[in-house]
């Protein structure tokens, strides 16, 4: 376990940094960070209304004056490829690079659903949503000087992603749904995605990966962290059991946010390289400060992964200029 925190983290002034549902958990916890080290922090959040609150709160709480921290809130419906697309070109028309696109946000375990564009909802805002955001905002991405000479496309997974299984003749759980299944699916699709997108700038640099590129792709989880994604999980159960077992569970196994926060932080900062996975490096993976671990097997299937990708341009039309 390396003992890494936040304090070790790079100044980031003149740095541009998005992260996802930025309004609350690991991704408020994230925003605050990289906003104290000097960073623009571009909060993508679905509701506009949550993420200014929670800007003013991290403005209110940060031992920094308010006017050290620069918050830019903007609507960010992940569950909508066209909320998506204005994101993106919002962010194109006021910025001249990304040097880090943080895929933080994400639904768990909900029953089943469909996202506007008719995409099974885990599916369709963990992996597909974040693939349109990610190919979007690529050529801001390839314009920045990053952090370390490179910049990033943190990808966060879950320990989950070892009980996903990819079965392309029903990615959308049209036949079945298990929500627990369907939400390790998701957390795998994560990985396979960070993992390929890392081959193909390799491939398009020419390089066989020894060398650093331009723009890194790098995934994380964060353990088990005690945040509002179990809350949202039991409330959307309507099992009240559920919702005693995860607070219990959050009370007795979780680590606070802040901490869980620590691997997408190190993915962002440190040197790493291209297709690493940062977790937790304490009991089980699930506890303690960041370490470079690895996924399981079925994270590093090529051919999943290239017909992933594929899958995922036809199903959100955007396609990755590299």
């Amino acid at each position: 376990m390396s003992g890494w925190t936040t304090d070790e983290m790079p100044r980031l002034d003149g740095k541009t940094v998005v992260v996802t549902g930025a309004n609350s958990g690991l991704g408020y916890e994230g925003t605050r960070a990289f906003a104290e080290k000097g960073a623009t922090v571009v909060m993508a959040c679905r509701s506009v209304r949550r993420g200014d609150r929670a800007a003013d709160e991290i403005r209110r709480e940060s031992a920094l004056d308010r006017e050290d921290l620069n918050l830019d809130v903007r609507e960010c419906d992940l569950a909508s490829l066209d909320s998506v697309a204005a994101f993106a070109e919002g962010l194109a028309a006021d910025y001249d690079a990304v040097d880090v696109c943080c895929n933080n946000a994400g639904v768990m375990a909900i029953p089943r659903s469909e996202t506007e564009d008719g995409f099974e909802t885990q599916f369709g805002v963990n992996h597909l949503g974040h693939f349109a955001l990610t190919g979007r905002l690529f050529p801001l991405l390839d314009a920045a000087e990053g952090i370390g000479g490179a910049a990033r496309v943190v990808t966060q997974s879950s320990g989950a992603h070892e009980q996903g299984e990819m079965d392309f003749s029903d990615l959308n759980w049209e036949r079945s749904y298990g929500k627990w299944k369907a939400y390790g699916r998701s957390k795998l699709a994560n990985l396979l995605f960070a993992y390929e997108l890392q081959r193909r700038i390799a491939d398009a640099r020419g390089n066989d990966g020894g060398d650093d590129p331009e723009i890194r792709s790098v995934a994380c989880h964060p353990g088990y962290a005690a945040t509002n994604l179990q809350h949202r999980t039991a409330e959307a159960s309507g099992n009240p059991l559920m919702k005693v077992g995860m607070k219990a569970a959050n009370a007795v196994l979780g680590q606070d946010a802040a901490t869980g926060a620590l691997p997408m932080l190190y993915a962002a900062t440190a040197d790493v390289d291209g297709g690493a996975y940062v977790e937790p490096g304490g009991l089980m993976n699930m506890r303690g400060t960041p370490t470079v671990g690895r996924s399981n097997d079925a994270s590093y299937d090529r051919p999943d992964a290239r017909r992933l990708w594929e899958y995922s341009e036809e199903a959100t039309g955007v396609e990755f200029p590299i």
